[in-house]
């Protein structure tokens, strides 16, 4: 048996829990706050049949596409923004899923 752990933008987590549900996969949904950005993403816990890793896997791929966002572009701590500062914007890639897949060595449904 694995543990899937991924983290996937808040936008792509409901539809790839109904994704994963109707495949038979179960999962748990966590809240949790990325660093960059400090955007809102969302942990998914799934315990899965040696064999069916990487059918999840394949689902997540297909659900969490990495997109382009445009942000400001965060100004050195030196910089004010009443002395006239004015933040660029930049384009970044975010989205994707980053996905981690662990051994278990026990497992109880109690």
């Amino acid at each position: 048996m694995k543990m899937i752990t991924a983290i996937v933008q808040n936008d792509d987590a409901n539809k790839l829990i109904s994704s994963l549900r109707e495949k038979g996969f179960s999962c748990t949904k966590l809240s949790s706050t990325g660093g960059f950005l400090s955007s809102g993403n969302t942990t998914i816990l799934s315990g899965v049949d040696d064999d069916r890793v990487e059918e999840e896997i394949e689902i997540i791929r297909k659900i969490c596409k990495t997109k382009k966002k445009v942000t400001a572009a965060i100004p050195p701590s030196s910089f004010s923004t009443v002395g006239g500062y004015l933040p660029q914007t930049i384009e970044v890639t975010v989205g994707g899923a980053v996905v981690f897949v662990n051994s278990v060595d026990r497992f109880e449904k109690i």
